[in-house]
């Protein structure tokens, strides 16, 4: 009798608890997935960003067999990330996050279609996926684009024909059509420049490129609500970081609305369940058709700006190491069982949010024969993004009930993909089929756990692609030395990542003994993306952000046209991006002179020349002529040589970096020239350097 009264206590517990909660916890919340009223908005795809400052900067230079495996892990259908859309930048010489992407027109008198390695990316993504879509957006204009005013618009016709031409090349020479095209990111934009875009492609048989308008916020549909010629030109409304929700007005222009730059955020767990919920709840909450990461890979050094923010990280070409990241099967879960001109059912018919938080989504092909279902359960403390700040919410383990209707009534069997982050410990699955759901009398219920990703299909096209595991990782090598002779002309070098200006290959001839050189070619100031104004001199990193006492060394010479005032090596150069222009470290400059007067040297504790540690005078150093350079730093001891004559030699302040990266550069912009690059440990501490790093 006792026992039967327990059994009988328990069964009315356990009733009790199902009628508090709403009989979820016992036989599941149930969503209707029926598309016989209708559905909601196409499918634009999802998509990564190469550039936006110098992202992909890295990814050259890797091994083939580990660059190959790398671009497959992005690009390839039914493989990895297999993503939809591949925006790039069209590299304007300034810095605009990471570093600076050479523009295609320094001049107006100057075109190269060679520079840069966005045109290898773009072959390299269209070979993986011949249906891949192409976006081009602009972060910085040359500087000739504005006429000296470092404003684009102040020209339209000038600007429109600047972008047309970066589209003629693409086509022209890599036989890639672009898609999309972009304003200004996250500038101002011009309504007048956007329509004589618009005429200028249309004019030179572009008609097909359709315009997404304005990278930045959604107050761009006010224009395109109150000026009838602005809203035919524009064809997406693209915003960033939007926080999965839109505006009245957005929605009022019936305009395909994108988060045309989202996530930006470390790729680690917490990464993926941020890149997990809007790619859902963009499109629950902001109707949002196409979610786009900055950025596609994280392929540059990593003290700079926002390491590991990359759907996956490359960042390590000399020894071929690389992390395939969470974020990429999470993309996996949407891009591998949809496509673009897919469509999503209606909310309240396939599209919501869950009874215990999180959300689902699903889409169907044009035929109405596959369908997709995406579901996520992320918590609040494991998804959230760098920006914007995310309101509390709580989600909780749940059943849910779907039940299928219209189109997919008869379906009976679906396929099954789960990710589950761990956390504090845990192992995580990733993108990991686990069977079949079976569907019966047109349901079917799972079982949802928090911080999972559940993909339910009628394709069967998934894969998880998988390498071998790639090199171990390891420091940046000493001595690193560089005679540029390995290049092509208007080629940058490999390692040396430009922070402002451009570094490119040039033959010289006649001057003693130099063939290839590297040389810095912007002539004015550009159209910045990051500002900095006056105080932002082009310059170039390499290395390691972890190197201590180094000696630099470089040739260099100032020519006698077009030139710079005056060049420089550096050493523990404490930082780049958008802040390159506070950089502080030890500089070592060099002002020539005419033939009749003494050079002028320099060590400053900073890039801007505002921190004075010494001066002197040099009297062989003539403008025209090729100088050797070296930079020596042991402690806080700094020395300074030209043409192997000792010209200065101090101790630094105690504020003085402790490590940072070496570097080269030009005081002004103009042309200056520099050759067999050397940097390598002092003598006194090449072996303390050999067992910190053994």
């Amino acid at each position: 009798m006792g026992g039967k009264c327990i059994t009988r206590q328990l069964f009315i517990l356990f009733i009790l608890v199902c009628f508090l909660q709403t009989l979820e916890f016992c036989v599941g919340q149930v969503y209707d997935i029926d598309d016989s009223t209708g559905v909601g908005r196409q499918f634009d795809g999802i998509g990564g960003i190469s550039g936006g400052g110098a992202t992909s900067k890295l990814l050259v230079n890797y091994p083939m067999k580990q660059r190959d495996e790398i671009l497959d892990y992005l690009f390839k259908p039914n493989f990895g990330a297999s993503l939809h859309i591949f925006k790039v930048e069209i590299g304007g010489d300034s810095q605009s996050t990471e570093g600076c992407e050479a523009s295609h027109m320094h001049e107006a008198w100057d075109e190269n279609y060679h520079r840069g390695y966005e045109w290898w990316m773009l072959t390299e993504a269209k070979k993986r996926n011949p249906n891949i879509k192409i976006y081009a957006l602009p972060w910085a204009f040359p500087g000739w684009v504005g006429n000296g005013t470092r404003n684009p618009y102040t020209y339209p016709n000038l600007t429109a024909t600047y972008v047309l031409k970066w589209v003629q090349g693409a086509k022209k020479y890599y036989s890639v059509d672009v898609d999309y095209i972009g304003i200004w990111n996250e500038r101002p934009y011009s309504t007048t420049y956007v329509k004589i875009l618009r005429k200028t492609l249309d004019m030179n048989g572009f008609t097909h490129i359709k315009i997404v308008a304005a990278d930045s916020l959604w107050s761009v549909a006010n224009d395109i609500l109150k000026d009838p010629a602005f809203a035919a030109v524009v064809d997406y409304i693209g915003v960033h970081y939007p926080g999965t929700v839109t505006t009245d007005k957005a929605l009022e222009t019936k305009k395909p609305l994108w988060s045309s730059e989202d996530y930006s955020t470390f790729n680690d767990n917490v990464g993926a369940g941020c890149w997990a919920r809007i790619l859902n709840q963009n499109y629950v909450n902001g109707f949002m058709t196409s979610t786009i990461s900055w950025n596609l890979v994280a392929s540059y050094y990593p003290h700079l700006p926002f390491a590991n923010d990359g759907l996956m990280t490359a960042d390590e070409p000399w020894s071929g190491h690389y992390e395939v990241s969470s974020p990429i099967w999470v993309t996996a879960h949407t891009t591998q069982f949809t496509e673009i001109g897919w469509t999503y059912l209606k909310h309240g018919a396939g599209v919501g949010k869950l009874y215990g938080g999180g959300s689902f989504v699903t889409l169907q092909s044009p035929d109405k024969k596959e369908m997709t279902l995406i579901i996520e359960t992320m918590s609040h403390d494991h998804s959230e993004c760098i920006r914007p700040a995310l309101p509390p919410y709580t989600v909780k383990p749940q059943n849910a009930t779907f039940k299928l209707q219209g189109s997919f009534k008869t379906v009976t069997v679906l396929n099954l993909w789960v990710t589950k982050l761990g956390f504090n410990g845990q192992p995580s699955t990733l993108f990991k089929q686990v069977g079949s759901v079976n569907v019966q009398n047109g349901s079917f219920t799972l079982f949802l756990e928090v911080d999972s990703l559940y993909t339910v299909t009628t394709s069967s096209a998934g894969q998880k692609g998988v390498y071998p595991a790639p090199p171990a990782s390891q420091p940046f090598p000493l001595p690193y030395k560089e005679d540029f002779e390995s290049y092509n002309e208007s080629a940058e070098p490999y390692d040396i990542v430009q922070q402002v200006g451009t570094f490119e290959i040039l033959y010289v001839y006649g001057h003693s003994g130099h063939r290839k050189v590297l040389k810095q070619s912007v002539l004015q100031q550009p159209c910045d993306w990051c500002g900095g104004g006056n105080n932002t001199k082009p310059n170039a990193l390499v290395g390691s952000s972890e190197w201590t006492d180094l000696s630099v060394r470089a040739d260099v010479q100032v020519p006698l046209v077009n030139a710079t005032d005056g060049v420089f090596i550096a050493a523990r150069v404490d930082r780049g991006g958008c802040e390159t222009f506070a950089a502080k470290g030890i500089f070592f400059w060099l002002f020539p002179t005419d033939s009749f007067g003494n050079a002028k040297v320099f060590l400053t504790m900073d890039l801007a020349r505002a921190i004075l540690l010494g001066s002197g005078k040099y009297n062989m150093a003539r403008t025209g002529n090729w100088n050797s350079l070296r930079l020596d730093i042991v402690g806080k001891a700094v020395k300074a040589f030209v043409d192997g004559h000792q010209v200065l030699s101090l101790m630094a302040p105690d504020k003085l970096p402790a490590n940072g990266f070496a570097a080269l550069g030009t005081d002004t912009f103009g042309i200056g020239y520099f050759d067999n690059f050397v940097v390598e440990a002092p003598q006194d501490t090449v072996l303390k350097y050999q067992v910190k790093h053994a």
